[in-house]
């Protein structure tokens, strides 16, 4: 088995493996072995015809495929795995030679991972962070709470206005023939929440409890279902019941079922430390943020277009794997939103360039600054990963393997190569 490298344009590398005549023989077996059954011819019973007879029959390259796959699969992974080239692409791969008794060659055409030229990383300026927590912040999360916490009361001596949620029955038609998915009953809608289309629920508004009235809308040109995209509609609709949100009053009866303190005073100093801590956290990213932007506008780096390609892959396999887990496909989600594959791939490019900069960027930075990883922090930061698993440090360990802790290690080290250039930054 051997591995030549040659370097091309454009961050980009040939490999040339060479796998021994003997492991190709083995490999035409195995796929003579696997696709025999698919074969028949007289005198013989189907999936005991002879390889050389088949061969004769179809070719001597009729293995060739199946045969030289299997190696591809099999020995490309190691030998990359020695490999002193850092590749950060899929291979494009094509065949030098092929045939019985001779070794296979095979090449792998594949992006290496670019140098970066360094613009001046500290003290880079960028548009002043607020991290300033305001009155009206802690009003805003205390509100919030209260309304977490209010409850429903039925509303029967007025009529609906904004904010209150309703519950009615509709049918919806179009010049006078009712349209299929217009139809509701018992339909709980919460006025001004702008979930039904036009001026929908604004038409609700000042109606009592029983009262039978038409809802005159437009739907929007864009409209999902073309057949009624554009045209106007009337929902014959009835007003079945009206709720509002009762918030319960900030008083210290409040506070201390909502905390742990007894007074509004206490409990509006609480929420006010727990905001600046997020509120810093969340400048402190925002700082790095800018400072990346910064970078990757003043930093040279040539980025190969497999490089590229391969992060859009894998951004598009990220979200189909999130669309699985709510127990969506990809292919069911394209057709809802009239995309193709190639259409998301085209909308993440930006992206996929944006993250591979970011990340080639600092880690430049963390060689150039010498930054180093202690043992500890890669605890502490395995301890965090394997709770969220809720897994202890050790049982996380064994199950991650070594190449997953490097990767940690990496995490780390870029991190802090990051919170460096951030806190050198100059707020202007």
């Amino acid at each position: 088995m051997s591995l030549t490298s040659e370097k091309l344009d454009g961050n980009m590398a040939n490999l040339t493996i060479t796998v021994p005549a003997e492991e190709f023989d083995k490999a035409m077996i195995e796929a003579y072995k696997k696709n025999k059954n698919k074969f028949s011819a007289p005198g013989f019973r189907k999936g005991k015809v002879p390889m050389h007879y088949i061969e004769k029959v179809y070719g001597e390259g009729v293995f060739y495929e199946d045969a030289a796959n299997d190696l591809i699969n099999k020995f490309y992974p190691q030998e990359i795995e020695n490999c002193d080239l850092d590749i950060v692409s899929n291979p494009e791969i094509g065949v030098e030679q092929i045939g019985k008794g001779q070794d296979f060659i095979f090449t792998a055409k594949v992006a290496t991972k670019p140098p970066v030229k360094l613009a001046e990383y500290k003290g880079v300026e960028i548009e002043k962070v607020n991290a300033e927590v305001t009155d009206e912040d802690v009003d805003a999360a205390i509100e919030k709470t209260r309304k977490e916490n209010a409850r429903k009361v039925d509303v029967t001596d007025r009529a609906a206005k904004n904010g209150d949620e309703v519950n009615i029955n509709f049918e919806g038609f179009v010049d006078g023939v009712a349209f299929d998915g217009g139809k509701g009953e018992d339909y709980k809608l919460v006025l001004g929440s702008h979930s039904f289309i036009d001026t929908f629920e604004e038409q609700i508004e000042g109606k009592n409890i029983g009262d039978e009235f038409d809802v005159n809308v437009t739907f929007p040109e864009n409209y999902q279902e073309k057949s009624l995209a554009g045209k106007p509609a009337v929902f014959k609709c009835k007003l079945n019941a009206i709720t509002e949100e009762v918030l319960p009053e900030l008083d210290d009866d409040f506070a201390s079922d909502v905390s742990e303190f007894e007074t509004v005073a206490e409990y509006k100093e609480d929420v006010r430390k727990t905001l600046e801590v997020k509120k810093k956290d969340a400048a402190e990213k925002e700082k790095e943020s800018k400072v990346l932007e910064k970078l990757i506008e003043t930093c040279e780096i040539d980025l190969p277009e497999p490089m590229i390609k391969y992060n859009q892959e894998k951004m598009v396999q990220d979200f189909e794997q999130r669309l699985a887990y709510q127990g969506l496909k990809l292919d069911q989600y394209l057709e809802i939103t009239k995309q193709t594959r190639d259409d998301m791939l085209a909308q993440v490019k930006p992206d996929a360039i944006k993250r591979i900069k970011s990340s080639l960027i600092i880690e430049a930075i963390a060689k150039a600054e010498n930054i180093e990883v202690t043992d500890e922090e890669v605890d502490s930061e395995i301890e965090k990963t394997a709770s969220m698993y809720q897994l202890d440090k050790d049982k996380f360990k064994e199950l991650a393997g070594e190449k997953e802790i490097d990767a940690i290690r990496m995490d780390v080290k870029m991190n802090k190569a990051m919170k460096l250039i951030a806190a050198e930054s100059k707020e202007v």
